[in-house]
């Protein structure tokens, strides 16, 4: 039970301090908004696909950098803490090193799907069709695509040990990560040589699955069950290695 409670209280802690910044909150909704409204728009004559305008085919990967960059960028709670000594006071509890590392990822996984949730409602406010089975999808499928995401995060903080460190390295992550996903032009489009470097990026599957459940008639890269497959591999894959990484971290 103490290790139950451990990780409810980290939860509700990062939880709490997202929700009190209100700057954060604000710039969840500005940026998708920025892209969507002004980038989509401006695009959507030249790039639209049959059935489908820029603005629709744009929106899932939106979704899919609103959650990379917010959990990417949340795992700076860790130095944080770190920096500030309440990580040494976290270290001395009687949990073990596991449980902070989950209490830390669902957390910071909960505030990063508070914001792909208002971003999904942002869809729906644009004209994007979003019923009740896209709904049904999608939310599962963000939360699935978070764990991933928040995992990577946390593991670059606990091997970094200043701010801007983090800053550099999570930026040098964050946009080839973004940009090689498909969420801004289709993978079937590019040439052989360039789409390997797709293939090998995680979040390309994120954002295919996203595209599937979203646009109605849209032709994936794969499968949507051999995109969720490959997603829950990942998963699994980086919180076994972000679990060692905190464990020994000192």
């Amino acid at each position: 039970m103490s290790e139950l409670r451990g990780i409810y209280c980290l939860w509700l802690r990062e939880v709490r301090r997202f929700l009190r910044d209100r700057s954060r909150l604000i710039g969840s909704v500005i940026t998708p908004i920025l892209w969507l409204v002004i980038f989509g728009t401006g695009l959507r004559f030249s790039l639209s696909s049959p059935g489908f305008n820029y603005q629709e085919f744009l929106f899932p990967g939106i979704l899919g950098q609103t959650l990379l960059f917010t959990a990417m960028f949340m795992g700076i709670s860790v130095i944080w803490d770190r920096q500030f000594g309440f990580m040494k006071e976290i270290l001395v509890a009687p949990i073990s090193r596991t449980s902070i590392f989950t209490g830390k990822m669902l957390g910071v996984g909960t505030s990063a799907m508070i914001q792909g949730l208002i971003v999904l409602a942002l869809g729906a406010i644009i004209g994007v069709p979003l019923g009740l089975y896209q709904l049904g999808m999608a939310i599962p499928l963000m939360a699935l695509i978070t764990v991933g995401l928040v995992c990577i995060g946390l593991i670059l903080a606990s091997l970094m040990t200043s701010l801007e460190s983090f800053g550099t390295i999570a930026t040098f992550v964050n946009m080839p990560m973004f940009f090689l996903s498909g969420a801004l032009f289709p993978v079937s489009v590019l040439p052989l040589w360039l789409k390997w470097a797709f293939y090998l990026n995680p979040l390309t599957y994120g954002v295919d699955a996203l595209r599937t459940v979203i646009m109605s008639g849209w032709q994936p890269l794969l499968p949507l069950q051999y995109d969720i497959l490959i997603i829950c591999i990942f998963d699994l894959a980086v919180i076994v290695v972000g679990t060692y990484a905190f464990s020994r971290r000192s």
